[in-house]
């Protein structure tokens, strides 16, 4: 679906509508597919008016059916991403969205504007893009047969959660503004992806930005990205500041593995500096400078 049609397809919601899916929504804690006497009874209008609201959403594409072996109706992401949006606006966080800023295996961004005019970002966490097992290996979002919707809502929440640690440390990381559901609103997110960088004035400088912010995530805030990759660093053209993206797999340094999770994410940007702009670097003055605070120089990083 279209952005265009996305947003027109908002505005065609009336409040029975979301009353529907509301109910709806509150079954789905119970039922894959809530039965419609379930519906009625949740929403608590009239049957007819249920009738009349079910198909409406149905034809809106919001929602999935069954026929067999009851008659039974569950949210897709498209209705799902409409209760987020209704709360948003509702309470005062969101006035308008704007066109999309990034589609990925596991989330929507777009564009956001605030009611005082500011420029945000609105995620939406989309979990089975990829495979559940896949997921499951290496996440701990609930038990196995939580539905994907919910699974999202807690990949949600996690990043939330994170962001809001971080950003009050001064991490370099967008400024959390309100959570519901699966999505995310948050200030605005500034640069281009590291990965889409061909070269860099100084990447010796750019690396050590990071690791300030790992550092400050780790010793600060208490928080392991690990996912940080090239991929959820960004950099402005002038390469003054970067931003750290994408915390909903963020761990505690109370986690178990927290040491090898921290390592394998200090391995990750240091091989892409290596392998991009040809940078040798010692890995143990690298953990040093993050996991004991040690004030290191360029040329014990960086080695010649």
């Amino acid at each position: 679906m279209s952005f265009k049609s996305f947003m027109e397809k908002f505005k065609e919601i009336e409040a029975e509508d979301f009353k529907v899916l509301l109910a709806i929504e509150s079954g789905m804690k119970n039922y894959e597919y809530v039965p419609f006497e379930k519906i009625v009874e949740y929403s608590k209008l009239p049957i007819d008016k249920v009738e009349y609201r079910v198909n409406r959403v149905s034809r809106l594409r919001l929602v999935r059916s069954i026929t067999s072996p009851y008659r039974g109706y569950c949210l897709n992401y498209i209705g799902y991403d409409f209760l987020a949006l209704r709360f948003f606006v509702n309470s005062g966080f969101l006035e308008a969205v704007g066109g999309p800023l990034g589609v990925g295996k596991e989330a929507d961004v777009y564009e956001a504007l605030t009611p005082e005019g500011d420029v945000a970002a609105l995620k939406f966490h989309r979990l089975g893009r990829i495979s559940f097992r896949q997921t499951a290996k290496v996440r701990s979002y609930g038990k196995p047969k939580t539905f994907w919707l919910f699974r999202s809502k807690i990949a949600a929440e996690k990043e939330y959660e994170a962001l809001k640690k971080l950003y009050s440390y001064g991490v370099s990381v967008p400024k959390p503004i309100s959570q519901n559901r699966h999505a995310v609103l948050m200030g605005k997110i500034e640069g281009i992806r590291l990965i889409e960088f061909k070269h860099l004035k100084d990447p010796e400088n750019v690396f050590l930005k990071i690791l300030e912010n790992v550092k400050l995530a780790y010793r600060k805030a208490g928080v392991i990205h690990a996912d940080l990759s090239e991929y959820n660093v960004l950099l402005d053209e002038e390469e003054r500041n970067i931003q750290i993206i994408d915390w909903p797999q963020y761990v505690t340094i109370n986690h178990p593995n927290a040491q090898q999770i921290l390592e394998r994410d200090l391995k990750n940007i240091s091989k892409f500096f290596k392998r991009k702009f040809n940078l040798e670097i010692s890995f143990k003055d690298v953990l040093d400078f993050v996991v004991l605070g040690k004030p290191v120089k360029k040329v014990q990083i960086f080695l010649q």
